[in-house]
């Protein structure tokens, strides 16, 4: 077997360690997360750990990029081939549905936030999180809506859909699925301004 190269060995270190990370996370809560917990868990000393990333905070912020990023290119194959609208919203709204079941990382997201703000470390790694996560699933939903008729900007569309999935709250509660409410807010907006609002006014003249 051929030996790993440094930047082998190092990326594999990583990656181990950021799924310990969101292993002890969804058990232990970002307060339980301690870097002794994660290292050990993946197998790493402390070291090794510091190695790689800068502390928790470092670590965490760093799966939650990896993720989203994961997002993007998970619906591109998922969406790219899909050319009439209700066909993807009702494949996003699955997805979403799917996603929402482990809150897990929704759940990390607003911890993060919360104590960043309190400890005075948010910045601009924290304010621009999901901005391309947001903006390459509203560069997808613009397919919904002829050229310049979008009801807001590709970051704007995006975001409503993930935050929606990733809502911790929705998770919990006795109520209408993450599914139904992307169903929900998209078909409005594809029925208002997409397509189908198009091909409904020219039945009516």
């Amino acid at each position: 077997m051929a030996r790993l190269t440094r930047e082998q060995s190092q990326a594999q270190t990583r990656a181990r360690l950021l799924a310990s990370a969101r292993e002890v996370v969804a058990r232990d809560g970002y307060e339980g997360a301690t870097v002794e917990r994660i290292a050990e868990e993946a197998g790493y000393s402390k070291g090794a750990f510091y190695s790689n990333f800068v502390g928790k905070e470092d670590i965490f912020l760093y799966l939650l990029e990896t993720h989203s990023g994961q997002d993007v290119v998970e619906l591109q194959k998922l969406l790219g081939g899909i050319s009439d609208g209700r066909t993807l919203i009702k494949e996003l709204s699955e997805w979403s549905n799917e996603r929402a079941s482990d809150p897990s990382l929704g759940m990390l997201a607003l911890e993060l936030f919360r104590r960043a703000r309190r400890d005075a470390t948010f910045g601009e790694r924290h304010s621009n999180l999901f901005r391309a996560q947001w903006e390459g699933l509203g560069k997808i939903l613009l397919r919904l809506f002829p050229e310049g008729k979008a009801p807001a900007e590709p970051v704007t569309l995006g975001g409503i859909v993930f935050e929606l999935t990733y809502g911790a709250a929705s998770s919990f509660t006795n109520g209408p699925s993450v599914g139904e409410l992307v169903k929900v807010a998209l078909t409005s907006m594809y029925e208002a301004y997409g397509f189908d609002r198009k091909e409904k006014v020219s039945e009516n003249l």
